[in-house]
This record gives C-alpha cells, sequence and structure tokens, in this order.
C-alpha cells in the first residue's frame, strides 16, 4: 500500500467571481464574494451553472474553473443523497479546496437532484419491500445514477481548458459510491478519492455490501478511502481496504484520529463545508502525487 508524505474536483449561465476563504460562498448571478481555501493561496474563479444531457434527461451541474490560462486537471465532485445539492454550500466549499490547487472542478447533479430532470433516486426507494428496497438501491446507484455521473466526465473532457490526462473523481456518502463505481468503470479517471462510501447504508444492505467489493476488485486507479472515527459505519474502510491490499491494488486509506473536533467526527466530517479543512491537505497531496 503506497503511503504518501504528510497524509496524519446548450449552458445557462451564472457567473460568480470569487475569491477562495474556507467557507462557503453565497450562490448569486454575478456575485463578487471574498473566499479562501484551508491553506490555498488566494485566488480568483469562475463559476458556471450548466445544463448537459445523460440520455434523453437534461441534467444541471456547477463548473468552477481558474481565472488564468489552462489546461487544468479537472475532478468530478459526486453529491451525496440531498435532494437539492445545488442550494446548499456544499459545492462552493469543494470548489474552495481545489480550485486554488489549479483543478477545474465539475459538480454534476444526478437525475432527480435539483433542477436536474427525472425521478430522486430516494423517493424511488420507498416502494417494495426491504429487500427489494436493498436490490433496487444498487440498481440504481450502479444503473441510472452511474450513467448521470458519466455523462458529467463526458461534459468535463469536452471542456477545451481541462487536460484529459488528469481527471479524478471524489464524492462522499452516495457521492463516494458513486465514486468507487466511476473509478470501476475507468472512463479516463487517473485516481478517486472515496470519503464516507455507503457508511450510511453499510449494515443494511448485504447486495451493496458486495457490490463494492466486487467494484474494489475491478478498480485499476489509485484510490484514497477516507472516514471520520465516528462515522455511521468503519466497515467500509475495513472491509474494503482489506480486499484493496489483498489484490496489491494501488490504495491508501486513512480512518482520522478522534482527536478531531467532535462536531467534525461524524459522516462526512460534519458535512463538507465545515469538514473539508480536516481533510483537504491530505486529498491535495494524494492527488499531488498521481499527477506530479
Amino acid at each position: 500500500m503506497k503511503q504518501f508524505p504528510g497524509i496524519p474536483l446548450c449552458q445557462a449561465v451564472i457567473v460568480a467571481r470569487t475569491w477562495v476563504l474556507a467557507s462557503w460562498v453565497v450562490l448569486g448571478l454575478s456575485l463578487a464574494v471574498p473566499a479562501r481555501a484551508q491553506n490555498a493561496p488566494t485566488a480568483s474563479y469562475t463559476k458556471e451553472r450548466v445544463t448537459f444531457k445523460s440520455g434523453k434527461l437534461t441534467l444541471v451541474g456547477f463548473l468552477f474553473r481558474p481565472d488564468k490560462p489552462g489546461p487544468f486537471p479537472g475532478l468530478i465532485w459526486n453529491h451525496g443523497s440531498e435532494k437539492n445539492p445545488g442550494s446548499a454550500p456544499q459545492f462552493d466549499a469543494v470548489a474552495a479546496v481545489f480550485v486554488p490547487a489549479g483543478y477545474v472542478v465539475f459538480a454534476p447533479m444526478r437525475r432527480g437532484h435539483g433542477d436536474s430532470e427525472g425521478p430522486y433516486i430516494q423517493d424511488e426507494l420507498q416502494r417494495g419491500s426491504w429487500w427489494d428496497r436493498n436490490q433496487l438501491q444498487v440498481q440504481l446507484l450502479e444503473g441510472g445514477q452511474l450513467d448521470d455521473q458519466l455523462a458529467g466526465l463526458a461534459y468535463l473532457k469536452g471542456l477545451p481548458y481541462v487536460d484529459r490526462s488528469r481527471l479524478a473523481v471524489a464524492g462522499c456518502s452516495y457521492g463516494g459510491i458513486q465514486t468507487l463505481l466511476g473509478a470501476e468503470r475507468g472512463s479516463g479517471y487517473k485516481a478517486a478519492v472515496a470519503i464516507s462510501p455507503a457508511a450510511l447504508s453499510w449494515n443494511g444492505n448485504p447486495l451493496l455490501q458486495n457490490r463494492l467489493v466486487l467494484a474494489a476488485q475491478r478498480i485499476e486507479i489509485p484510490v484514497f478511502l477516507i472516514q471520520p472515527p465516528k462515522d455511521a459505519s468503519l466497515e467500509p474502510s475495513r472491509v474494503l481496504g482489506r480486499e484493496f491490499q489483498r489484490l496489491g491494488k494501488p490504495y491508501t486509506g486513512k480512518i482520522y484520529p478522534e482527536d478531531i473536533q467532535g462536531d467534525l467526527q461524524t459522516h462526512c466530517f460534519g458535512g463538507i463545508r465545515r469538514g473539508s479543512r480536516i481533510w483537504a491537505r491530505d486529498v491535495l497531496a494524494f492527488l499531488a502525487e498521481i499527477f506530479r
């Protein structure tokens, strides 16, 4: 297991110029807001609300890019199961980590989330028995949900200022699941960062456990899997970590110690807006090693 020193992403456009603070950025039309990323140099970036196609569905995503010449490495950020991820500060907090480090970040909203067309996954899971829901959850995550992520990746690849040889994928919770499934598919990703993947679903869905073990067996790119110490379940790190290591995969795992701030010890480090400051330096170091 590789170790990284110091380890203790038709346009309807909304443009927001931002100077990157490790706090969330207020959304708005052509709104200039001060912001600074944790341990990152001051920089400005452009934010756009864009639409793209996934099959017959029109989906919405948020694109962040540095205000300087490219090409830049690109990162797909996969949100969780929340209905309206674009209305929260999550995407801006992610951009505040990665854009000052020179990344283009694209956060596609999968079907049924925010203004994206299609059925919302949590509504679909309400039908059927417990076992049916478990099976359906796996089918949806590896089906239409993954299709939407990869449609977002295709959009990112098509941008002239993105270096297609340096593409990463990251996300938390359901987004962590999507990260592992996207890494399994390949599709041009060179590195994956999975945060709290399936931690909320792990204990109640053995089918999902098996599906993610299968993904670990098939993934060929470097993976960094991280969790806070009091996540809903730490079995994803333990089980998937063992499988990656058994197969000699390029894998780094970290369960953070309990000496981090108490309210950041829970699922997704207490939320991306506040918790990103815990993992930002480690994740950037991991990616820098891959893309050097």
